[in-house]
């Protein structure tokens, strides 16, 4: 491998920034690598990004077609709004006047060429262009050229030796449904490296695209799948999140929620780098209480973050209003990030990617995720979930965030279950219940969990109307909380009174 004078090594971007960064920097120059994936994946498309990065830098490309015409790779580089100046086009359906007159009277088709004098061809157009990056697509018309396997790699192998010679870096497109679904062990043999391209489709939703780099030899790279996306533009890959690597001091200080009987709950406040569960039926604040540390935080000047996946963000911004915790002025002002994340269109490393790229720009303090629920539809057939999240939450305590799950629970009364069980990943757990008393419906709220220290083992009275958030006395004669059918069976004095109309 060719290296600079101190002896760091040399690296090729292929024009795709979370690429680079999964293979530490790119690709290393003068070698051949393999890109394999079914059809749809994004081949041609990963293919021009790494022409055009090239072309950037005043690198000669070249791009060698054995099966789309030089019109059909055209229509593809103004969908995505590029020009292909600068990068030469070589189509094999051009190959049979170049191969001279005598060709005209043989009966063969073009595609029954002589395999030795096709290559010639490419050869001779890689002289010619003194191209240094070379994308030859596809090796599934090579094989049918070649017609057995032992011939196939002989020609493979005479191809790299000949472009080692000439310094070029090569990507070889490769379709996977050409072997039957099935990798071709002898070119990932062949090859320098190998990244190979998944793309599925969802019973429900935009298909789901990743790519794993299967091979680099001699080079570190970030193994497993990263998930990415076609756009005009090209390809965004949204590389793995690892936790690990985005650790920031901070102090563990308490958050306070501006309202004092809140904050006394929990010990003054959930501490930064933590992560807070508010767990309830809906309607019973679970939102609005989120609403209330990020309002406070934004008062004292700091920035939020919040990711809404189930409530329409106008919605909440109108009910917040009603509730005297105005957003909208912090919002204008930078202080609070509001996202209305669409659950059937986004994967789990886009999303952790929009996370994280917030955080380290904006120095987020606190976190909203609304809701776990909401969450888990975005991600309806991704395994591992837990996993996923649990590195997603891992990277915020890293970088001294507060995290706010809001995690809705199946039914109002009586037994509740959630979709997802994260307890163990909370350090905090905010607990909220509907209880009936005096012939209405009222609201109770507990911390049941808190790994930062002490908190109250009581139960109170919440009260969410125009007039703010209010927490009440202790509740001495409420029994069954953690039933789920919680029943009050003191005297009414303690309540809090009915000023208004519960949010």
């Amino acid at each position: 491998m060719t290296a600079l004078a101190d002896g760091a090594d040399i690296r090729v971007p292929t024009g795709v920034q979370g690429l680079d960064e999964v293979l530490s920097g790119g690709l290393a120059p003068n070698r051949l690598y393999l890109i394999e994936g079914a059809p749809g994946s994004g081949k041609t498309t990963l293919a021009f990004n790494f022409l055009l990065a090239g072309r950037d830098r005043g690198e000669a490309g070249l791009y060698i077609t054995l099966s789309e015409t030089a019109e059909e790779l055209q229509s593809v580089a103004r969908s995505h709004g590029w020009s292909l100046d600068g990068i030469a086009l070589f189509e094999l359906a051009g190959a049979e006047a170049a191969l001279g007159a005598e060709r005209d009277t043989t009966l063969l088709h073009p595609w029954e060429i002589e395999l030795g004098e096709t290559v010639g061809l490419i050869t001779a157009e890689v002289e010619r262009t003194g191209a240094t990056r070379v994308v030859f697509d596809s090796l599934s018309e090579m094989r049918l050229l070649a017609q057995d396997g032992l011939r196939f790699r002989r020609q493979v192998l005479a191809l790299k030796q000949f472009f080692a010679e000439r310094g070029a870096t090569v990507l070889l497109v490769d379709d996977l449904a050409g072997t039957s679904g099935v990798p071709d062990r002898q070119l990932h043999s062949l090859s320098h490296g190998v990244i190979t391209l998944e793309r599925r489709t969802l019973d429900f939703g935009g298909s789901r695209r990743r790519l794993e780099v299967a091979k680099m030899r001699g080079a570190q790279y970030r193994e497993g799948w990263h998930d990415y996306v076609i756009r005009r533009g090209g390809i965004q890959v949204f590389p793995r999140l690892v936790a690990s690597e985005h650790h920031s001091d901070f102090v563990g200080e308490p958050v306070p929620s501006g309202v004092a009987a809140l904050d006394a709950l929990i010990g003054g406040g959930p501490l930064r780098g933590t992560c807070m569960l508010l767990s309830g039926p809906a309607g019973a604040g679970k939102s609005t209480l989120s609403m209330q540390w990020v309002h406070a935080a934004a008062e004292r000047g700091e920035a939020c973050a919040i990711y809404q996946f189930d409530e329409r963000a106008g919605t909440l911004l109108t009910r917040l209003t009603r509730l005297g915790l105005e957003l909208r002025p912090h919002i204008a002002a930078g202080r609070v990030t509001l996202r209305q994340v669409d659950p059937a269109e986004i994967s789990p490393g886009e999303f952790a990617s929009i996370l994280r790229a917030d955080v380290e720009e904006s120095g987020i303090g606190i976190v909203v995720i609304d809701s776990l629920s909401g969450y888990l539809a975005a991600m309806p057939q991704e395994k591992q979930l837990l996993l996923q999240l649990h590195e997603l939450l891992s990277f915020l305590n890293q970088r001294g965030v507060l995290t706010l799950l809001i995690n809705p629970q199946n039914g109002l009364m009586g037994s509740m279950r959630s979709n997802i069980d994260v307890s163990n990943l909370s350090d905090a757990i905010l607990l909220l219940r509907f209880f009936e008393a005096a012939g209405s419906v009222r609201k109770a709220v507990s911390i049941i969990k808190n790994r930062g220290g002490l908190h109250e083992e009581t139960i109170r009275e919440l009260r969410i109307g125009t007039d703010g958030v209010q927490v009440g006395e202790v509740l001495k004669a409420f029994q069954g909380v953690l039933t789920g059918t919680p029943t009050y069976l003191g005297k009414e004095a303690p309540l809090l009174p009915n000023h208004d109309a519960d949010a």
